[in-house]
């Protein structure tokens, strides 16, 4: 659990870091450093619905006659 608050920390101050120097504002540092992460944790959640989805498929045979019974 720490090392998921320390890297979420350190994604926060990045982002901050990244808007600040691009802006020179603090306001929109700040709102970058809070928006950007949860656009991220949402997007994280599609990407793994998907790559769930193609190994779901991939799992599935093909050919129906590679598991004939006899």
């Amino acid at each position: 659990m720490l090392k998921t608050v320390t890297f979420t920390l350190m994604h926060f101050m990045i982002a901050f870091s990244v808007a600040y120097a691009l802006t020179g504002s603090i306001t929109v540092g700040g709102l970058v450093a809070i928006v950007e992460p949860l656009c991220n944790a949402v997007g994280f959640h599609f990407h793994e619905k998907f790559w769930k989805r193609l190994e779901g498929n991939a799992a599935q045979p093909t050919h129906n006659w590679i598991h004939r019974h006899a």
